[in-house]
């Protein structure tokens, strides 16, 4: 009876654990700078935690154009990734995909081209035509697919989307917000950053060198570290542009809406960046060189049970906090068997001088079940037989 009321309490500290979440994290709100863009909507965020560096009507909705293709793409390496899809599969081209107008890289009807092929058509030339190939074939047909967009954007909580179509093309109901952009953009980033071997490159070719390729993203030529992400352009959302970078550990999304022009695209958004590069700065938690390895346990099979400490690789900093950073541990002087792989037993909290950055969980690194009256006993009769 003793061993299954252990055996069940150790498997509700598993759920339990599991059920915590991975960090715990104190929300920072930094100053926002007062200079304007000349935009209808733009944020900026940090792509690791998601912490707002600037915002402007991020929350209106208004049409994406072609940042549309975000969540295309997202769903695109979901299925890559779960193996529906692979890049060597062959993308047929229907007469609904050849009808796209818009960007295009002029697919035939029948024309069959790589799963490859199709996302560097679509990263690179923001190609309508390839997009809704792959939303076919992906999700059986375009409607189908822009449910399983609509789907993803309430699971990511995108509150202020709702797709119409998966190109980006201006249709009623067709909207988002600069700040759901920039949610779908840092899931695309942190999940699949495979995808910024498309999205970074200048120029490639197609049809074996008869179609030119050139990236719409300008900034791969003018702006150091950019890693993508995707324009948009039509009539009704204007100029758009979501841009991430990446300078010394530190990774940005900014994100701009309506710009009457793509130079004020460029601007607005290299703005934006050099505004997070030049106030803020990714460093590591310094977890104490003398912060224990184990803990001891108390009527455990194991005498200790090893600790995983759970801090990110980098935190996001004002300039010239780095220098200042601690790690404060809080843990029991004792942990109580059973454990369960993964349950919390204390804190690391990253301290920046008096100010509490976050606090992260300490876990067990491994189970450690409780011990039981046969095993204390044998226990003890080992240790009388080396006396």
């Amino acid at each position: 009876m003793k061993r299954c009321a252990a055996a069940l309490l150790a498997l509700l500290m598993l759920a339990l654990a599991a059920a915590l979440p991975a960090f715990a994290q104190k929300e920072r709100s930094f100053e926002m700078p007062e200079f304007d863009l000349p935009c209808r909507a733009a944020i900026l965020v940090d792509q690791a935690s998601g912490t707002v560096l600037y915002e402007k009507q991020a929350d209106q909705p208004l049409p994406i154009a072609s940042i549309t293709k975000v969540m295309t793409l997202l769903l695109t390496m979901e299925a890559l990734e779960s193996g529906k899809a692979s890049l060597t599969d062959v993308v047929p081209v229907s007469e609904h995909a050849y009808n796209m107008g818009g960007s295009q890289i002029w697919l035939e009807p029948g024309e069959q081209l790589t799963m490859d092929e199709m996302l560097k058509a679509i990263c690179v030339s923001s190609a309508n035509d390839a997009a809704v190939a792959v939303a076919e074939y992906i999700g059986g047909s375009e409607p189908v697919f822009v449910e399983q967009m609509n789907r993803k954007a309430a699971e990511l909580g995108m509150s202020g989307t709702h797709f119409c179509n998966a190109c980006g093309l201006d249709e009623a109901g067709h909207l988002s917000t600069a700040r759901d952009v920039a949610v779908m953009s840092r899931e695309m980033l942190n999940r699949h950053p495979q995808i910024t071997r498309y999205t970074t490159i200048w120029m490639d070719s197609l049809r074996g060198g008869a179609t030119q390729l050139l990236n719409t993203n300008k900034l791969l030529k003018r702006y150091s570290g950019i890693t993508g992400l995707k324009t948009g352009t039509t009539g009704g959302a204007g100029v758009c542009i979501s841009a991430s970078a990446t300078r010394e550990g530190l990774s940005l999304i900014a994100v701009v809406l309506g710009a009457a022009s793509s130079a004020e695209r460029f601007e607005a958004a290299a703005a934006l960046l050099d505004y997070g590069f030049s106030n803020f700065e990714a460093g590591p938690a310094p977890l104490p060189a003398d912060a224990p390895q184990t803990l001891p346990v108390r009527r455990g099979e194991a005498e200790t049970v090893p600790l995983t400490y759970c801090l990110p690789e980098t935190l996001l900093l004002k300039k010239g906090e780095r220098a200042g950073l601690t790690v404060r541990l809080e843990l029991p002087e004792r942990a109580e068997a059973p454990l369960a792989q993964g349950q919390p037993l204390g804190f690391a909290v990253v301290m920046s001088g008096e100010e509490e950055l976050g606090r992260w969980p300490v876990q067990a690194g491994e189970a450690v079940p409780q011990l039981d009256f046969g095993r204390c006993f044998r226990r003890l009769a080992r240790a009388a037989l080396k006396l």
